[in-house]
């Protein structure tokens, strides 16, 4: 699948990536006090654990992102992928991605617009994505703000957030040739990695461990 999410990335790190993690951080630590909002630190690793999410890959995160713009835009899901296509190619999908994050910010800010392979969220409520030259991977997400937004979109489909996201009926879904007639089954890998972002979002607000991407 080639893309996880993880939290605890401190844990086991080797030491030239935990060097690169701790800059990161202490450039977050900067942006979130120059934004007024309150201290932050990641926890220290020793004796924690790490959590790594799968989201399908690159083209699994574009997948759940099209869902979010066009339950924003017009309060409903848009139709299963075609054969062929591909989220990231959907046209209002693209037009939200170009635009910075608006003020006051859009229901799915947080999800919507983030790097899909850099960066971090952070355990820290604040309702604007930080877009920064300082960020790593150029914004900076809440762990809080995504997890409210997943289960938006969670609800939106009808699945329960307990759903194993590994179990046998997720996978067929996700796997399935044809989507299913109704429910969030007609939308088998939207739905993986929505309950993926919000396993990781539950475990970075529990523990105050930043999520990255890796």
């Amino acid at each position: 699948m080639g893309l996880d999410m993880v939290a605890g990335v401190l844990v086991d790190a080797e030491d030239d990536y935990a060097e690169t993690a701790r800059a990161d951080f202490a450039a977050i630590g900067g942006l979130l006090e120059r934004a007024g909002l309150r201290r932050w630190t990641e926890p220290d690793p020793a004796g924690a654990k790490s959590a790594e999410f799968e989201v399908w890959g690159y083209s699994g995160l574009h997948t759940v992102r099209r869902l979010a713009v066009h339950l924003a835009a017009g309060g409903r899901l848009p139709e299963p992928l075609g054969e062929g296509s591909r989220a990231v190619d959907d046209p209002l999908l693209r037009e939200v991605q170009k635009a910075l994050p608006a003020d006051p910010p859009g229901p799915f800010d947080h999800l919507v617009h983030h790097s899909d392979c850099e960066g971090y969220y952070v355990p820290v409520d604040f309702a604007r994505v930080i877009v920064d030259d300082e960020a790593p991977g150029g914004c900076l997400g809440s762990s809080v703000r995504l997890l409210a937004e997943t289960r938006r979109l969670a609800e939106a489909l009808g699945l329960p957030e307990d759903t194993d996201p590994h179990s046998a009926e997720v996978f067929e879904a996700a796997d399935a040739e044809e989507p299913a007639a109704e429910g969030w089954r007609r939308h088998g890998v939207e739905s993986y990695v929505c309950l993926q972002l919000l396993r990781a979002a539950k475990v970075s607000v529990a523990t105050g461990a930043a999520i990255a991407f890796v």
